[in-house]
């Protein structure tokens, strides 16, 4: 496999990160999520909200990106809370990775990206939220020392899910995990 690089998200890179989402929605929740939803999803609506954020260019939101060559292998997203959630005052917002590049270290580089740049904003502790029946992302999450703090029915787009919410309450020990 070709060398992968980091860096920060353009907004060039939204409709990459949009199509990323979309399909590891689809391989991810299929059997979790009624399939007639993943098959419904378009990467041009999630493109129009990447865009958005990008464009935004705040401090207060984070969104990194791994490339092998000049594909988008991964992206991870985090941004300040306000409120803070469970004495939490940032949040991971999303984090997808090619099959290709999962488990060689680039989702926990992506995780360290997006901790780093939040820490030096300001955050303190890391919260994420998972669909409860995507075990790989729960296991990863705990490898990387989250603490498990709730599980419980949320609705997504008028479907009953179970969600699990995760948090790590150092993010210099976060960082440290993700190096490793």
């Amino acid at each position: 496999m070709t060398e992968i690089t980091f860096r920060r998200a353009t907004v060039n890179d939204a409709a990459a990160i949009a199509a990323l989402r979309v399909d590891s929605w689809r391989v991810t929740y299929r059997g979790v999520m009624p399939d007639a939803y993943l098959d419904g999803m378009r990467a041009d609506e999630s493109t129009e909200m990447w865009l958005q954020v990008l464009n935004a260019n705040l401090p207060t939101i984070a969104v990194v990106v791994a490339e092998a060559g000049t594909e988008l292998v991964g992206f991870a997203a985090g941004m300040l809370l306000m409120p803070e959630k469970f004495d939490l005052n940032a949040e991971l917002t999303a984090i997808y990775l090619k099959p290709i590049a999962q488990r060689g270290g680039v989702g926990r580089r992506l995780l360290a990206m997006v901790a780093s740049a939040l820490q030096l904003q300001g955050a303190t502790g890391l919260l994420v939220w998972v669909i409860a029946g995507n075990q790989t992302a729960r296991q990863f999450y705990e490898q990387m020392g989250a603490e498990l703090l709730i599980e419980q029915p949320f609705t997504w787009d008028g479907l009953d899910l179970m969600e699990t919410g995760y948090g790590w309450r150092d993010l210099t020990t976060l960082r440290q995990a993700c190096a490793e």
